[in-house]
């Protein structure tokens, strides 16, 4: 008897998930079959999940916790909390995507449960909901996720106080946490800048082996753009920035940071767009000191200048950026 329960011990240790790897898996109505991207912000990676009839599965490697990100057909996105050994179900509508459930793990199901208690909320209570999470959660790897995504994502200085202390306050609860340490210096850089007003010197080395400082940026108005080839988003504004270029010349000074892992990773749209300006990409990704140097905490990120070196707007979108530079020229 002994010898067959220590038998049926060892074929469910076998059957159980790989501490070592993440399992995910998605079932949706209404769809037979298509393609969503998956990116890795940490690591800079993205791939591509193909879905056949309504499901697919998804398994990687995995060393260490993460935030994923699935990226719909329709440019929506969905944060997955990814541990080593955990296995995690999607299940929802294509026709209804904000109230896809996501379960499987205790941060995945309140995650969910705070997307859908604020699926029909305006912003500044989405924002105030955030806060509250935090302040109710502080050791829960949801926290940092919902601090970057609503108090610092094309948030403007009145924020960052507040941002600072939540940050300070998941440290207590997070002191190994090695993405909020960095968070919280970049959060301390910033509030730094706001004080003084003035963009900070940096010294980078751009794709083509050329310096990069802050005489650069001393046109009528310049622009610090941060981007990476797993964000959409990012990838649709550096085109319509280098169409704002075109359209200003001399006038208007572009400096953008590439978060990718490699430079190749995105050589093809620099190439294709024709984008002239300079590109810094160190490959060290949120690790990177030129990022707290200038007090960059999200992605994608901007910071507008004026031609006296005075920084006069941060994180804005493009739509954002194209007023003031048009202020800034005026």
């Amino acid at each position: 008897m002994r010898h067959s329960f220590l038998l049926l011990a060892l074929i469910l240790v076998a059957c159980g998930p790989d501490s070592g790897r993440f399992h995910l898996t998605g079932r949706f109505k209404n769809l037979n079959q298509g393609e969503f991207f998956i990116y890795n912000a940490d690591i800079g990676s993205k791939d591509t999940i193909g879905v056949r009839d309504g499901r697919f599965v998804y398994d990687i490697p995995l060393a260490d916790t993460t935030v994923l990100t699935l990226l719909f057909p329709n440019f929506s996105e969905l944060p997955i909390f990814a541990r080593p050994g955990a296995e995690v179900a999607i299940e929802g509508d294509v026709s209804h995507l904000r109230e896809v459930d996501v379960s499987g793990t205790d941060e995945n199901e309140l995650m969910t449960a705070f997307r859908l208690r604020t699926n029909d909320m305006l912003p500044p209570q989405v924002m105030e909901e955030a806060k509250k999470f935090i302040t109710d959660n502080p050791s829960s790897i949801v926290s940092p996720y919902l601090l970057r995504r609503y108090l610092l994502l094309f948030s403007q200085e009145s924020d960052y106080t507040e941002a600072h202390q939540l940050c300070q306050l998941m440290l207590e609860h997070q002191p190994t946490n090695v993405q909020l340490v960095h968070l919280e210096q970049q959060l301390k850089k910033l509030l730094s800048l706001f004080s003084s007003g003035k963009l900070p010197h940096f010294e980078a080395i751009d794709e083509e082996g050329h310096p990069v400082t802050i005489q650069q940026l001393t046109s009528q108005a310049n622009i610090i753009y941060v981007w990476g080839m797993w964000d959409y988003v990012s990838q649709s504004t550096i085109r319509q920035l280098n169409n704002l270029k075109k359209e200003h010349g001399s006038k208007l000074s572009i400096v953008s940071i590439s978060l990718d892992a490699s430079p190749a990773d995105h050589a093809n749209i620099l190439r294709n767009d024709s984008i002239r300006w300079p590109n810094i990409c160190d490959s060290l990704l949120w690790k990177s000191p030129l990022l707290e140097t200038l007090g960059i905490a999200t992605m994608p990120a901007s910071i507008i200048i004026d031609q006296d070196g005075y920084i006069v707007a941060r994180n804005l979108d493009f739509n954002g950026m194209k007023e003031k530079v048009g202020e800034l020229l005026k």
